[in-house]
């Protein structure tokens, strides 16, 4: 039986290269589809960041039983795992790791799976380190659908405390997105359409 690209080495090194860029151009859409072969990018991404060191926790059961043996990594909970998958269309649920002063980047990257990056009704106006303006200089648009109005609401709670904080990485059927906690998201009054 012939397994999926994503769980081959060097589609797995192009989907982290891509994820290298999402994370330096927060808000910046990247599109997985030329390596996704039919997966979505939300497993693609976590094929290439698992093993068997990594934490990972499901809450809101996104995953397939057939996944946990080829991804390798430790089943973990909300609270205290390093890699948190999560439904964007429910409310969270539950409080991540922020990290610790001494090592802020034990803090949680939370995959969250959305409808749609890039397009939808939701308008965020991102600001912050790695943001290049479209129309207003070190300001980005970014369009969501499918996301929960309390993620953004917890995620401001969460990246309050910086250094501490979570990384967000949205993720629709082939894009993603990255919402380091250096980046600053607040939802438009009146965006344009």
């Amino acid at each position: 039986m012939k397994s999926e690209c994503i769980w081959q080495a060097d589609i797995q090194q192009r989907v982290f290269r891509e994820l290298v860029e999402a994370f330096a151009r927060p808000g910046e859409v990247r599109d997985l589809t030329p390596w996704l072969d039919g997966a979505t990018a939300q497993r693609a991404v976590l094929a290439t960041l698992m093993d068997g060191e990594t934490t990972l926790a499901d809450p809101h059961a996104r995953l397939a039983a057939a996944d946990w043996p080829l991804l390798q990594a430790r089943l973990g909970t909300a609270e205290d795992a390093r890699y948190v998958v999560a439904d964007g269309r429910r409310a969270p649920g539950f409080e991540p790791a922020l990290g610790t002063l001494e090592s802020p980047e034990s803090g949680a990257t939370l995959l969250i799976e959305v409808n749609a990056v890039g397009s939808g009704p939701l308008a965020l106006e991102l600001a912050g380190p790695g943001i290049e303006g479209q129309g207003v200089a070190g300001r980005r648009e970014l369009r969501l659908d499918g996301l929960h109005p309390d993620w953004l609401l917890r995620r401001a709670d969460w990246t309050a405390g910086f250094p501490l904080g979570v990384d967000l990485l949205l993720a629709d059927a082939t894009r993603i997105v990255a919402l380091p906690r250096t980046t600053r998201a607040a939802p438009m009054e009146n965006p344009p359409t």
